[in-house]
């Protein structure tokens, strides 16, 4: 039986489209839950900087809004994008509200944190790596800075599709 890679899951696009995530698999991915109204928020910066020096070379990052901690993100999509686009420029694919734990945990978040080794996700801007191939590489605390993952982000980044 073959493992599960990003190319298995569909989510909604913040403005409400289904998006197949396989058209992703051939990119490194970057996956962060994030937040409008957190501490960690600015984190928003360090990932638009990331995405426009490495997106050329085939790195993709998705946005997975999460209202499970503290309430953080309690816009609708709209209001996200708004705040995003905004505020930080955000450019990357944005998505809409997921939860990332628990009974209604999105499969996607579901199966990233079984494949890195299981555990709920403690915070907002928790990040997991994905390879080319669609698989995860790596997983990340939430105030892990995003300059800090780029010598892993380089690394997969020169592995060939």
């Amino acid at each position: 039986m073959t493992q599960p890679t990003l190319g298995d899951f569909h989510a909604t696009t913040i403005d409400g489209k289904d998006q197949d995530l396989g058209t992703y698999v051939g990119d490194v991915v970057l996956v962060v839950n994030t937040a409008s109204e957190c501490g960690l928020t600015p984190q928003y910066e360090g990932l638009q900087q990331l995405y426009e020096t490495y997106a050329a070379r085939g790195l993709a990052i998705l946005g997975f809004p999460c209202d499970q901690f503290g309430h953080q993100e309690p816009g609708t999509e709209e209001e996200i994008a708004g705040f995003c686009e905004g505020t930080y420029g955000i450019t990357f694919p944005m998505f809409a509200k997921v939860d990332v734990n628990g009974p209604d945990a999105h499969p996607l978040y579901v199966w990233m944190k079984e494949a890195a080794g299981g555990g709920d996700i403690s915070w907002n801007f928790g990040k997991f790596l994905l390879g080319r191939d669609g698989s995860v590489v790596a997983r990340y605390a939430p105030d892990l800075e995003p300059a800090d993952l780029v010598g892993d982000l380089e690394e997969q980044l020169d592995v060939e599709a």
